[in-house]
């Protein structure tokens, strides 16, 4: 996919290899390409490639980014713009490239070839590989979310069985609820980027995503739990009613389910509503007593 500003313009881009695409002149235009590297030979407004490189030969007097792929800025070149990279790495020819004064290199280096091979692959998302890394992983996570459950369990059992019993008694009400909740924070954070200056809107989304995080966790531990005992009563039936053993089977159940091809989607969907739905509808325990 290649997006380069207006339909009826003037600007020389071309596809030079199935794997790279090269911009002559297009001064007024923003480039958006997907799965190939981007070389600017002459001048661009801005360059942002998507599982590819960025090679700078000319001037671009934008921003330049590159998701799962690095920026190459090459002698006598020039970027105007701020530099954003996710999985790669920022190489200019130069000790002192041609940048415009007081713009910023953001950059974050890990997982260059695994956001490349996403990029050029998403399907690769919903359908992952078995390996011995992907089996190593779902061990891992067993360990940390059965700690995790544990934990919790221990420390506030009563929250979490109160949320066992309203997700019981009205697991459809708490799903609606959290899927609602969810899209409306999703739009809220998107609508804030353009309303809000940048600050209170980068503080929102913070906000907004630590929120959600703290009841992906509550609502997983509660579900661990609850899908830990139906399944220990199935298993076992009534000779071991240890609450430990429940948890655990409850983490390798849903890890399993996380772990299926395109299923895992919707199930972790289903966590994040669930857990959404389940902190909205707590209901403060009446401890305070008026006198």
């Amino acid at each position: 996919m290649i997006l380069a500003g207006a339909v009826f313009s003037f600007a020389q881009i071309s596809t030079s290899s199935p794997d790279t695409l090269t911009v002559e002149d297009a001064p007024d235009q923003e480039i958006v390409c997907y799965g190939k590297t981007v070389i600017v030979k002459s001048r661009a407004k801005g360059v942002l490639a998507i599982g590819g490189d960025v090679i700078v030969e000319g001037q671009v007097t934008g921003d330049v980014g590159a998701i799962g792929g690095s920026v190459f800025q090459k002698e006598g070149s020039y970027i105007g713009g701020d530099v954003f990279i996710i999985g790669g790495k920022y190489k200019p020819d130069s000790a002192n490239p041609l940048r415009e004064e007081g713009r910023e290199t953001v950059m974050y280096a890990g997982y260059e070839e695994e956001l490349r091979d996403l990029s050029q692959n998403p399907a690769s998302l919903f359908a992952p590989h078995f390996s011995v890394a992907f089996l190593a992983q779902r061990l891992l996570s067993v360990l940390f979310w059965f700690v995790v459950s544990l934990g919790l369990a221990t420390i506030a059992p009563g929250a979490v069985s109160r949320a066992i019993a309203r997700f019981q008694l009205s697991t459809l009400k708490v799903i609606a609820i959290g899927v609602a909740a969810f899209l409306v924070t999703t739009i809220g954070v998107v609508g804030s980027l353009s309303v809000l200056p940048n600050y209170l809107s980068a503080i929102f989304g913070l906000m907004a995503f630590v929120l959600l995080i703290l009841a992906y966790v509550f609502g997983r531990v509660a579900l661990h739990v609850s899908v830990g005992k139906l399944l220990q009563k199935r298993l076992l039936g009534g000779k071991n009613n240890s609450e430990t053993l429940a948890i655990l089977i409850g983490v390798v159940a849903w890890t399993l389910l996380l772990s299926i091809p395109y299923v895992w989607t919707l199930a972790l969907f289903a966590l994040f509503s669930a857990g959404i739905g389940l902190v909205l509808t707590a209901r403060p325990q009446r401890n305070w007593q008026t006198r």
